[in-house]
């Protein structure tokens, strides 16, 4: 999965760009920190890559999308 179309990605970060590059730029400043990647096999070495592919598969996600994913699953237990 080398390619990830931005359309797939937009979802995750609340369909916000910024948020999406802000969120990326920050997990592969992360993993070059050392942290560990959160995916089995990333198609690449690139750190932004694997950001990217760890947005996609919903390992990470924005503090606004995890309220919103929150608050439906609040409203669906109602």
């Amino acid at each position: 999965m080398a390619d990830v179309p931005l359309e797939d990605l937009l979802p995750r970060a609340n369909y916000s760009i910024y948020s999406l590059v802000t969120l990326a730029a920050a997990r592969a400043l992360e993993l070059s920190d050392g942290k560990r990647c959160l995916i089995e096999n990333p198609s690449s070495e690139k750190l932004t890559t694997i950001a990217l592919e760890e947005i996609y598969q919903g390992k990470i996600e924005t503090k606004e999308t995890a309220d919103i994913r929150a608050a439906k699953e609040k409203a669906e237990k109602e």
